[in-house]
Order: C-alpha cells, then structure tokens, then sequence
C-alpha cells in the first residue's frame, strides 16, 4: 500500500437523527466522488471489536489518514491509537465541539506533551476532525481537501474500485453503483452497525504511567504490557455508564469518548478535576474522590459484592500528600466551612 497517500474514513454516528445522517450522506458524497480520494464509511468506530471489517480495513491504512467521528479529536485519536491505528496528530483549522475561545485548550496545546506517550509511531499523519462543531458539510468537505492540498499527498483511486478505475474514469454505473444512498438511505458501509460498547481510552501524551487506575478499578479492566506499560485489557469487563476511573486519574488521562461530560469525554482542557476551584467544597456536593467511589461501589453492589467506598484503591496523591502553607483560596473555603453553610 502507497504511504504517500491519503485515506478519509467517516465513522457513523450512532444517532438516527436525520440531520446528522443528512450531514453524514453530503460528506460522503463529495468526498467519495473527489477525484483521486480513497475514500470509506465504518460504523462508529468506538464500537468496532478487532475482527471488524472496519477496523480491519482502518488497520491496513498504512498512509496518512482523516477520520470524520462524531467524537472529540483527542478522544478519536487515542481511541484510534488503542488498536493499533498510529501517527502523529494532524493539525486541523476547525475547532472541536466546546472549543470555542477556550484558552486553556490553546495553552494546552502549545504545551509539550507529558505523559509516557504513543509507541511505536510510524512516520504519517492522522488527522480527527469533529462532525458535531458544525452543520454545514462543506466545511469538513473543504478541510479536507485542504488537508490533503497543503500535505502535498499524492493520490490514489478509491480501494475497493481499484481494478475497474484504474485504467481510466469510472463509468456512470459504477458511481452510482458504490455512490448512490442504500434504500434505507445509508451508504456502503465496511461492517455492520454494533452494539453500543463502554470502555476507557487511555491518553498517553497525558499519562505517566502511576498505575494508580488499575488500583482503584476493582472489575479487571486495566492491566499491564511487556513493557510495564498501563494498557485497557478486558475492556468489557467495564462497567457501562461508569467513569469512576477517570475521576481518579492525576491527570485525566482517561477518556470515554461517550460520556456526557465534556471532560470526560476528551474534550480540550484539562478534565474532570482540573477546575481550580473546588466547589463541591463550597456546596457540600462530593468531590472527584468521593464520586468515583461512589459510582464504583454502585457496580460492586450490582455485582453482588460489598461496597469499598474509600478504603481500597485510593489514589496514592491523596495519601499521606504533603501538607502546603494554605493560599488564600484555602484559607477563603476554611471560613466558609466555619459558617456552616
């Protein structure tokens, strides 16, 4: 497979709503009749096991690649990463969901990064770009063809027509053949829709390999690699709708691209603990410790198992952390707990 070339994979919402599946059918058919683009649709590519068609034909990509997800960039990319699918992240001009004037995202991103990082990094690009920051399709149709014009790819027929293209222009009936919307009004899609899957997708620019997740997570989840790296294991042992893991990581560098929360879902920042104050302290609500234990001894209980609450798996941060003079925030907080608010 030519490395110079560029592959674009839309991975479909899981949604029926028929404006995403509107925007969805005018991406793709632009995309697919752009001159020279290779070009594929896969089910949504959180819920692809390895023996997919989709993530099989992803893993074969071995060119630069853009991924059009209904997913925060930085949730698309590592949940890419996790099976296999690496390369450097391209850099996109559209903004992600919530990206809008966010300041923090762009010092984040100046930033180096600080975690153990990505292994094995082949020499290729991958660009992620958001499907739910905008509702005009010709803006992600523009950016990628910007993309590819300003990569200086070279590019190469559409895989699965390469032997009836390849000595010329398609013909009428091989456009509409492979271009034209299914009855039920979806395109050719490399696998079938899947069930809805949970799993943690672990960031290694952000994570630094403390291990403290696969302390705290009581269901097998986590385990380690040859190298002693953090890694999602039996991710099916998850428990669906839990995120407690990623409340506890001292560095939010665990995403679950599905959840509700922003921050927990990979959106730019820096996550679910990295506001800088604390105001489940000036409102009495559980802070991220105490909402992760609480959520884990929720599933225990289903399990048939008894309740830990904060006994077991406790960050080591927490533990024995060593006592600082108190800033003015802290000594503002204390006087508010003295009024018993």
């Amino acid at each position: 497979m030519d490395t110079n070339r560029i592959t674009i994979v839309l991975s479909q919402t899981r949604s029926k709503n028929p404006a995403k599946r509107h925007l969805e059918e005018e991406v793709a058919t632009a995309l697919l009749l752009e001159p020279g683009i290779d070009f594929a649709v896969v089910p949504h590519v959180y819920d692809l096991a390895p023996d997919d068609t989709g993530l099989l034909y992803l893993s074969s990509v071995k060119g630069h690649l853009i991924l059009l997800s209904w997913l925060y960039p930085r949730a698309a990319h590592w949940l890419l990463d996790r099976n296999g699918i690496k390369g450097r992240e391209g850099t996109t001009l559209l903004k992600s969901m919530n990206e809008d004037d966010d300041e923090d995202a762009m010092e984040e991103s100046a930033e180096e990064p600080r975690g153990i990082g990505s292994s094995e990094i082949p020499n290729r690009q991958i660009f992620c770009l958001d499907l739910r920051a905008y509702d005009d399709p010709q803006v992600y149709i523009d950016e990628a063809r910007r993309i590819a014009k300003e990569a200086s790819i070279k590019f190469v027929p559409l895989t699965g027509l390469q032997t009836e293209w390849i000595q010329g222009d398609p013909k009428p009936d091989q456009l509409k053949r492979f271009a034209e919307p299914q009855k039920n009004g979806q395109f050719p899609v490399l696998g079938l829709p899947k069930d809805h899957r949970w799993y943690p997708v672990i960031d290694y620019s952000r994570c630094t390999n403390c291990l403290e997740c696969i302390d705290f997570c009581l269901f097998g989840v986590y385990g380690i690699d040859q190298k002693d790296r953090i890694l999602v294991e039996n991710q099916d042992n998850c428990k669906r709708g839990c995120p407690a893991c990623s409340r506890v990581c001292p560095e939010n560098a665990i995403i679950f691209p599905e959840h509700k929360t922003p921050a927990i879902a990979g959106a730019p920042g820096e996550g679910p603990g990295g506001l800088k104050i604390d105001l489940s302290k000036l409102f009495g609500a559980p802070n991220a410790i105490e909402l992760a234990a609480l959520e884990r001894d929720a599933e225990l209980v289903r399990d048939g198992r008894a309740a830990v609450g904060l006994t077991v798996g406790i960050p080591k941060r927490q533990a024995g952390k060593a006592h600082s003079e108190k800033d003015d925030l802290d000594k503002l907080i204390d006087e508010l707990d003295d009024l018993d608010l």
